[in-house]
């Protein structure tokens, strides 16, 4: 989930509206040029012309231009945290993240092409996919916390600081530095960083089991089933 989603743009004012289509649109250009003819020989220049916008439009948006090939949507991970939050209490940890990261990949049957051509531009330039890597660990995090939170929630007060807000606290404290990602993570009990770590990869992994098969199951069908396997604990099938 990182390109930039149409989606985000549905929300909010005008200008806000029009200011993440922009956004999205700028980030598609850059992968779908540097799908086309390699990162190395894309410019500011050229992705901002596939964009329709101008070279100083672009740095409002990014500030360099590998930027724009792992753009983050920032409005994808507040959506996703608050239905996690929000998700009725009978649901499982496991059954709101599914939920919360469903209703952001309602449309990856739609937009199936340009997550390939991302792939492949990751594939092809190991500086982007280390870049990527990280933004994919601050995603997975964000996940963790806000799974810890709904733990907490439903099992009442603790004694002392949770440690899932151990970091957020850090961070609260204007005399403090603010909590890297490394400390955050290291803040999280196990189970919530597990369960961040295997949606993630849930979601990977069913993305590309559709791509290679969808002329057979639509992606809904597939994600559900991936998310229902690891509900059950992931029994062995049987034996055709």
């Amino acid at each position: 989930m990182q390109l930039v989603s149409g989606k985000s743009a549905a929300g909010g004012g005008l200008r806000e509206r029009k200011k993440r289509a922009t956004r999205a649109a700028l980030a598609e250009a850059a992968v779908r040029l540097a799908a086309e003819h390699g990162v190395e020989k894309v410019t500011v220049e050229a992705i901002s012309a596939a964009a329709g916008v101008s070279v100083r439009t672009f740095f409002n948006y990014f500030d360099t231009r590998d930027d724009a090939f792992v753009a983050i949507d920032t409005d994808v991970r507040v959506r996703i945290r608050r239905s996690v939050l929000d998700a009725p209490a009978a649901l499982s940890p496991l059954d709101a993240l599914r939920e919360a990261i469903g209703a952001e990949l309602a449309e990856a049957e739609q937009r199936h092409e340009l997550w390939r051509l991302h792939a492949r531009v990751l594939r092809t330039s190991p500086h982007l996919l280390v870049r990527s890597l990280s933004a994919h660990m601050a995603d997975e995090t964000e996940l963790a916390e806000a799974v810890a939170e709904r733990i907490r929630a439903g099992s009442g007060p603790s004694r002392g600081v949770p440690a899932a807000t151990a970091a957020s606290a850090i961070a609260s404290d204007p005399a403090a530095p603010a909590a890297s990602d490394e400390e955050r993570r290291a803040a999280l009990d196990l189970y919530p960083r597990l369960l961040a770590a295997v949606a993630t990869t849930a979601v990977r992994v069913s993305l590309e089991h559709w791509c290679a098969r969808q002329e057979e199951r639509s992606f809904a069908d597939v994600f559900r089933e991936t998310f229902s396997l690891l509900a059950a604990g992931l029994p062995a099938p049987p034996v055709r």
